[in-house]
């Protein structure tokens, strides 16, 4: 883009010190950084050290840590520097508020879900890298972006390819989106070895390179679950209509097949910076140095279909859409939950899904959410639910 017939782009990037803030950051600075784009704000954790360097390289307005107990240290950090400095969740906010028109949505968790819904409110475009805006608030979320006026532009390498393969004018002809999972690493593991799992062994990605909540996500297909309630979301279209199919390589990142018969695919290298630039810059493509495919050396690409015994997440999610009102929430609260616990040792690999299964069916009956307070109502009793069935869980072990 030409920086000089053009004015600077103003970003925000919640979650920037994370993987995919990390990599958006990455393709600003391909795209000509802060020649084409001014960084309103930047939000980060616990990584004050990175989150402090991005804010001075990039000349960003604000940054923000969601660790109130941090911002001393942010602050001193930036002393001089003439960047505001802000904290928790008014800081977040305000992060959310800065004049941005478009906004990266990389907050992980429904921590993200209050600035994200904020920054979509006033109308900024939204990279939507956050899965839970949609898995917990889905109707809620997708009617304030319309309100607001903004794009929402997926950045999940699967929602990315399925956005791409959408004929704009042919939606009526759509028969199924097939999204591809790479299987994770235990693609091949019995029942038996998964249940020896330990969260050194999940934290390892075959192809991708990833934080350790989602690469878990990922060895559970768990991820895979939200982004089937997800996409249920994003392209308005039925449970039923959607597919998943593991696909070892990551080559082909998900396809939408028509009416005609027709199936049409996105494939590229692994590399997340290619689904963040074109959200980035829609609806044209960026020049971006990143691996091009080559379909030589690939040689084959191979597709089975996923075990739902051994990975029952996925029908975890099919009925959380088929019930709807809260239960993507509730699912996604109980997971989280129950990761955590699995994390610290607590429970094992194959009880993360139990959890989630026993709080959704105790859960079954809420009544969907009016405002964004009930998700976060139904949210907060699914983790008490999640963290009285981990007790259990820990007392019979």
């Amino acid at each position: 883009m030409s920086t000089k017939t053009q004015a600077r782009h103003r970003l925000t990037i919640l979650g920037s010190t994370g993987s995919i803030g990390v990599n958006t950051l990455d393709v600003v600075r391909q795209l000509g950084g802060r020649e084409a784009f001014e960084i309103m704000a930047l939000t980060g954790h616990g990584n004050i050290a990175l989150l402090a360097e991005q804010a001075r390289t990039f000349g960003a307005r604000l940054a923000v840590t969601a660790d109130e107990s941090r911002y001393a240290a942010l602050k001193d950090t930036l002393a001089g520097t003439g960047i505001a400095v802000a904290a928790g969740a008014s800081g977040l906010d305000e992060a959310a508020h800065m004049d941005a028109g478009w906004v990266m949505a990389a907050i992980v968790g429904t921590a993200g879900l209050a600035p994200t819904l904020a920054a979509a409110r006033r109308g900024a475009d939204i990279g939507l890298a956050n899965k839970e805006c949609l898995v917990s608030a889905g109707e809620l979320f997708i009617q304030a972006v319309r309100q607001g006026g903004g794009r929402l532009i997926p950045v999940d390498s699967e929602h990315s390819a399925i956005f791409q393969c959408l004929e704009t004018d042919q939606r009526h002809a759509v028969e199924r989106i097939v999204l591809t999972a790479s299987g994770g690493p235990f693609r091949n593991h019995s029942l038996a070895q998964m249940a020896d799992v330990t969260i050194e062994t999940a934290r390892s990605h075959p192809t991708w390179s990833m934080g350790l909540k989602i690469s878990v996500g990922s060895a559970s297909m768990f991820n895979k679950a939200l982004e089937m309630i997800e996409a249920k979301h994003l392209f308005d279209v039925r449970p039923e209509q959607i597919e998943v199919i593991v696909h070892p390589q990551s080559i082909v990142h998900s396809m939408v097949g028509y009416s005609d018969g027709s199936v049409i695919a996105q494939l590229g290298c692994p590399d997340m910076r290619t689904a963040i630039g074109y959200a980035l810059t829609y609806p044209s493509r960026p020049n971006l140095s990143v691996e091009r495919l080559d379909f030589a050396r690939i040689a084959r690409l191979d597709f089975e279909a996923p075990d739902e015994s051994r990975f029952p997440a996925l029908r975890l999610a099919r009925t959380a859409m088929t019930r709807g009102g809260v239960q993507g929430a509730v699912m996604n609260a109980a997971e989280e939950t129950a990761f955590e616990a699995f994390a610290e040792a607590r429970i094992g690999f194959l009880d993360m899904a139990d959890i989630a299964e026993v709080v959704m069916d105790r859960m079954s009956s809420v009544k969907p959410a009016a405002s964004i307070e009930d998700v976060f109502a139904a949210d907060a009793e699914a983790r008490r639910q999640a963290a009285e069935a981990i007790s259990t869980i820990k007392k019979t072990a």
